[in-house]
């Protein structure tokens, strides 16, 4: 018989006290949404049981499973989940069924796991669960031992409603939280290894995010923009929204480049895009920006400079990377996707004008002097006329 449910776990939703059917309403909606988009009309429901969520797939589910499987692997708020068969709510049908599952696989020692929502049921979990695992036993002869503790392999039942469902192994879930229910952020999008990774962070946290990315066209190729598309589509796979505002940034470049000290370049740069940033964000109704920073990761991210860069704006700056190295980032970048993307070559505005010798423990009151032969409002004013706001499909 081929499973024709997913049962779903998630973890903290569970200790959301008054707030817990706020949280799994927005998990439910969500795993429809990605079922939709991996494997439109894949399923009769989705639905809140005693402590989990239940799918039922239709034939065209079933017969789109690996595709099924991508959008549960897709979604966060989900710890782990199990592909179960149903059956009738006989006790003597399960035990042949959790026979004919078990059988044939390669393990040593295994132990039965019961949960029980239909309190009618004439046996508690745990008397399930030794009638299940005796007769389990009793069929190996011997040969495999059971560990309740640490199982090699493990054989799920959940009796609810009128039937029961039986698994085989538990697989791991992106766990976090439901995007949706922690709020809108703007991402600066670089098209490197970091920013994407930053985004992954606070979408896993339950943030809708939007994207912002700054390019110095005509001076530098299209390549930096058409990959920040590209990876917002992948990013568009754990539920981020597609809005993207491309802001040209090479005017602005030329100006600090011809009127402020050479070392302290980047640093200016850096805190235009955050003011430019602030704006767009006021005009999506985020609350937070998000950028790729990690310390030390290059000389404009050392602790000094990240300070002189956050001065400049009044919005809260989330940097979920700041602690991590370069490695840390990259696999996570394998793992969500955005690797093989973010390595292609690509011109990055914050590297064209490069200085020399960059900054590397800026004082606060020596940018702020700088920036002084800036007119700053002036310049946003221009820059934001010339943004334009795309939709990622």
């Amino acid at each position: 018989m081929q499973p024709d449910h997913i049962l779903i776990h998630y973890g903290e939703i569970s200790l959301k006290g008054k707030n817990r059917n706020y949280f799994e309403a927005q998990l439910i909606k969500n795993i429809k949404s990605q079922l939709n988009a991996f494997a439109p009309s894949s399923f009769e429901f989705v639905k809140k049981i005693s402590g989990a969520i239940l799918v039922k797939l239709n034939k065209n589910g079933l017969a789109n499973i690996e595709e099924v499987e991508q959008a549960i692997l897709h979604t966060f708020g989900i710890v782990n989940y199990s592909f179960a068969t149903s059956l009738e709510q006989d006790l003597e049908k399960i035990k042949a069924f959790c026979w004919d599952l078990i059988k044939d696989k390669e393990f040593q020692t295994f132990r039965v796991t019961c949960q029980r929502s239909k309190k009618e049921f004439p046996l508690h979990s745990g008397e399930i669960e030794r009638e299940i695992g005796g007769h389990l036993f009793e069929k190996f002869a011997g040969q495999k031992a059971v560990n309740l503790k640490n199982p090699d392999c493990e054989c799920f039942v959940a009796i609810i409603n009128d039937y029961a469902l039986v698994s085989l192994d538990k697989k791991k879930g992106l766990g976090g939280l439901p995007v949706g229910t922690g709020g809108r952020a703007l991402v600066l999008m670089s098209g490197g290894f970091d920013s994407p990774v930053a985004a992954f962070s606070v979408l896993r946290r339950g943030v809708t995010t939007r994207f912002v990315h700054f390019h110095s066209m005509p001076y530098t190729s299209k390549a930096s923009l058409e990959k920040v598309t590209d990876l917002i589509k992948v990013l568009k796979k754990y539920q981020s929204s597609g809005i993207l505002y491309s802001v040209p940034f090479a005017d602005a470049q030329k100006e600090i480049m011809l009127s402020c000290p050479e070392s302290l370049r980047i640093i200016l740069y850096r805190r235009l895009m955050l003011k430019v940033a602030q704006e767009i964000a006021s005009r999506e109704r985020a609350l937070a920006l998000v950028t790729g920073d990690s310390i030390g990761q290059v000389a404009s991210q050392t602790l000094e400079n990240i300070f002189a860069v956050s001065q400049a704006c009044d919005m809260p700056i989330f940097r979920p990377l700041i602690g991590t190295d370069k490695e840390e980032i990259m696999n996570i970048a394998k793992a969500i996707g955005t690797y093989d993307l973010s390595k292609l070559p690509h011109d990055d505005c914050c590297t064209r004008l490069m200085p020399k010798k960059p900054e590397t423990r800026a004082k606060l009151l020596n940018v702020l002097e700088a920036e002084k032969a800036l007119d700053i409002p002036k310049m946003i004013k221009e820059i934001l006329g010339k943004v334009e706001k795309l939709k990622i499909q």
